[in-house]
């Protein structure tokens, strides 16, 4: 057998072979050794005629196409193996010459896994932040507590600053109503400081069962680009204003909350709650700039088309599971952010490279540094995964597949490879 290997296009390679006809006389044989296994001869159990008795029974077309088959099987893993390749995905196989007597001719076009040159990945440092609770932060926290405990109360005055409204609302652009900018008994607290400015402004003093239009400018900046630097109209129905009356924050609002004696207690515990919440997102800031400097400081083969696209339809996949978990249509979410899922996939393109890259610098850097998982490792986890989805039957036959096995294995070589690289960071 012979062979020529070029680079026809990103990661992607075209493979010529030929097998000379000496060689295509062995798999020929054995084409018609397995094609005879299914032939009856009369006094013979099915399969166990002579050769010789058989072959003018079998089609030799279909000889010649079983055959071709076997070599190209064969003869590709060795190719593979003996070049250190590994393909990315099923090979695309041409026939180039196949006939009787003759030599074989094929070619292949195969996407390949990129190779990885990791740097050195032992000097890699990230500075810990350290942790700092700012007494702001506890009281902001308070606030939210105590906000949650409020008394609402039904009032018939004119609302002022605190008090929450309930109206029915209409918005207009243009004298059009916009896409999504109608909306019964929303609620506001007027002088809250997130909505657009002098929208609070215009509550102020409205009764129950009021009417009212204004017009509203929004801000330049605003996140929604319809809306930025356009005057757009209000108009507004109250349906009720409520005052709200805050607990008095003391010892016995703390024990409202949980077992605390005094407010102070309270505190100490939002204190440690907070500090708790930073030090998780600190460790995965780290975490994150570990790998992003292992994937910087290392070389990779140009990523194939495919793998990009199979990684983009997966995130794709994973942002649709998120919206319909929280109830939402995948296909309103996308025309509320005035997005086709075209345009996602093009988005997400970047990110997906950046997700194969980081997938390939920890194997890497699990082999060099010879960190495996054990099948026990694998067993343990997965019990985990299968309580933790005990009422979802469909993932639970997932996870019991070999991919799904695979998966979990990933799962846990990742943090390995993060838990090595963390513990050389604080060397």
């Amino acid at each position: 057998m012979s062979y020529q290997i070029k680079k026809i296009s990103k990661g992607t390679i075209e493979i010529l072979v030929e097998i000379p006809s000496e060689k295509m006389d062995e798999f020929n044989n054995s084409a018609l050794s397995e094609l005879a296994k299914d032939v009856e001869i009369p006094g013979f159990r099915k399969g166990k005629a002579p050769l010789n008795m058989v072959k003018d029974k079998i089609d030799k077309n279909k000889v010649l196409e079983k055959a071709a088959n076997l070599a190209i099987q064969k003869e590709y893993a060795e190719i593979m193996l003996k070049e250190n390749l590994a393909p990315a995905d099923y090979p695309k196989v041409e026939i180039k010459k196949l006939a009787l007597g003759n030599p074989f001719i094929f070619k292949v076009i195969v996407p390949l896994i990129p190779k990885v040159k990791l740097g050195d990945y032992k000097k890699i440092k990230v500075k810990r932040k350290e942790i700092k609770i700012d007494e702001k932060e506890v009281n902001n926290l308070l606030k939210q507590l105590q906000e949650m405990r409020a008394k609402e109360t039904m009032v018939q005055r004119p609302a002022k600053y605190g008090d929450k409204i309930v109206v029915d609302l209409e918005m207009f652009l243009d004298n059009v109503l916009l896409e999504n900018g109608q909306a019964k008994n929303a609620t506001f607290i007027i002088g809250k400081k997130s909505y657009i400015p002098g929208f609070s402004e215009n509550l102020v003093g409205l009764v129950s069962g009021a009417v009212k239009n204004f017009s509203l400018e929004y801000p330049k900046d605003h996140y929604d680009k319809r809306l930025a630097g356009k005057v757009v109209n209000f108009k507004i129905k109250v349906n009720g204003v409520y005052q709200i009356d805050l607990p008095k924050l003391d010892d016995e609002f703390a024990a409202t909350v949980g077992n605390f004696k005094k407010l102070e207690d309270l505190k100490n515990q939002l204190r440690k709650n907070l500090e708790e919440e930073k030090k998780i997102k600190e460790e995965e800031k780290i975490e994150i700039e570990l790998l992003k400097k292992l994937i910087n400081i290392s070389k990779f083969d140009e990523i194939p088309d495919i793998l990009i696209e199979r990684e983009v339809n997966k995130m794709i996949n994973e942002l649709k599971e998120s919206i319909e978990q929280q109830g939402a249509k995948f296909d309103d979410y996308l025309v509320s952010i005035k997005r086709t899922q075209d345009d996602l996939k093009e988005e997400f393109k970047g990110r997906a490279e950046e997700r194969i890259k980081t997938v390939l610098a920890i194997g890497e850097l699990a082999k060099k540094e010879n960190i495996k998982v054990e099948e026990s490792e694998i067993n343990q986890e997965l019990e985990k995964y299968l309580e933790i989805y005990k009422n979802k039957p469909e993932i639970i036959k997932q996870l019991k597949t070999e991919s799904g096995k695979y998966y979990v294995k990933s799962v846990i070589l990742n943090r390995k490879v993060i838990t090595w690289l963390k513990e050389q960071n604080e060397k």
